[in-house]
């Protein structure tokens, strides 16, 4: 493991704690993972795997109609027993564009930067949503997806707000945060994760790119409560089914997606979510929660993204509730030490995406993420693609390393660890160009 620098006061030493044990927990998942498999292997999925063509009472969907009355069903259970409810879009909610650059990036972007107030006062809460649109390029499909440490990370652009919120501090396993000072963003925080988000080339390719900050929403520590979106609806936090960090970032992509909807700059009805990691399950319960979204992106999301709790291997759901109970609802407490024998799994999430387009993407040495077993879900959720008329994954072999398998579902597993690198963005342009650039191609 590498040194983490112990914070300063209580939040910070609960912040530090939680890195902790999510090391610990993390480094016993990937201890215990199965060999993986051979790619261009033949799978089975897990004979046990829920089937979500199936109602509840153990009858099989057969027309549209019912599709919808099960997806119904599949969405109010995932949110009493495991993502929790959300509120509604608040009704006082206001957007005030304080930056417009039509010149940034050198010329090749516009840059807006959005304050998207949730009680429709300044001083109230908010997020703050960063757009660059590329310039010739009219009404582009927009790539939105959170960030980890803040806007002005993601590129060295001087012009990026830096975010006034609590940030973690000192070096963790993917980005080194010694910029960061008494826990707020300094300017030589511009651009250190400019390496997981590279703007130039997702604007040559056509692109809008929105990010917003995941500590807007969730400052993703036990003692950020107070400070988190949750807070603002305490009646929403209340009971097992409750709103949870998961739930939260999902909310505020969807009030983003707001916003994009009412920009003439781009086409607000092909917005396309994504997330990486954790960020990647707040992505997953978006896409599957708002169906206004026109493709999921998911890079390496994981055990309550991607991955098939069925499939043995990577985080586990005691891991989950141990490392970060926030994250989902207490109703999902009840199901630790519990996968492999779940009512439940995310093939029947994704299968709430359907027929959208949804990009599955995983990496080889990442086990901690079980890329089998996200692999596996890409395999699983076809079933319903097919049965809603468009192609699924054309594939039952895992691809081999590097080697991007493109359909309806999509799916790639690269070489390397947990990250997201111009090879997994290169792939991620292709699909939208194949699935979403062109508007009738939503629809097939």
């Amino acid at each position: 493991m590498r040194s983490i620098e112990l914070h300063k006061g209580a939040k910070g030493w609960i912040a530090t704690a939680a890195w902790v044990i999510a090391w610990v927990f993390a480094a016993a998942a990937v201890g215990s993972a199965p060999p993986c498999m051979a790619q261009g292997e033949s799978i089975s999925l897990p004979v046990n795997l829920p089937n979500p063509l199936l109602f509840s009472n153990g009858s099989p969907v057969i027309t549209a109609a019912q599709w919808r009355q099960r997806r119904t069903e599949l969405l109010q259970m995932f949110t009493r027993q495991m993502y929790g409810h959300m509120p509604p879009r608040p009704s006082r909610m206001r957007f005030q564009v304080y930056d417009l650059d039509p010149h940034a990036l050198g010329g090749i972007a516009t840059r807006e930067q959005v304050a998207i107030l949730f009680d429709g006062r300044p001083q109230g809460r908010r997020m703050d949503l960063l757009v660059y649109i590329p310039n010739g390029v009219a009404h582009p499909p927009v790539i939105l997806g959170l960030n980890f440490w803040g806007n002005e990370t993601i590129n060295p652009d001087p012009g990026i707000r830096i975010s006034n919120r609590w940030i973690e501090s000192g070096r963790n396993p993917f980005v080194d945060l010694s910029c960061v000072q008494d826990h707020r963003a300094t300017a030589a925080c511009r651009g250190i994760d400019a390496g997981r988000w590279p703007v130039p080339m997702i604007l040559h390719a056509g692109y809008a790119l929105a990010t917003a900050y995941r500590g807007d929403l969730d400052l993703d520590h036990i003692g950020g409560f107070a400070d988190s979106i949750r807070s603002a609806y305490p009646q929403w936090t209340q009971g097992n089914d409750n709103f949870s960090t998961i739930g939260g970032w999902a909310w505020g992509l969807s009030r983003a997606l707001d916003y994009l909807q009412t920009d003439p700059r781009v086409d607000g009805r092909r917005v396309v979510v994504f997330g990486w990691s954790r960020l990647g399950k707040a992505a997953v319960w978006a896409a599957a929660t708002d169906p206004r979204f026109a493709a999921l992106i998911s890079n390496e999301s994981g055990a309550g993204g991607a991955k098939l709790f069925h499939h043995p291997g990577g985080e586990t759901i005691l891991h989950l509730n141990t490392a970060f109970p926030y994250w989902f609802c207490r109703n999902f407490r009840q199901y630790n030490g519990r996968d492999t024998s779940l009512p439940f799994d995310q093939n029947e999430v994704m299968a709430l995406v359907a027929p959208r387009p949804l990009y599955i993407a995983s990496a080889i040495n990442d086990l901690n993420s079980d890329p089998k077993g996200e692999f596996l879900d890409a395999v699983a959720v076809s079933a319903v693609y097919r049965f809603l008329g468009v192609t699924g994954l054309p594939t039952t072999k895992w691809p081999a390393v590097n080697q991007p398998v493109f359909g309806r579902i999509s799916y790639h597993v690269r070489s390397g660890g947990h990250s997201v690198t111009d090879f997994d963005w290169a792939q991620y342009l292709r699909f939208c160009d194949l699935y979403v650039k062109a508007k009738s191609q939503l629809s097939r």
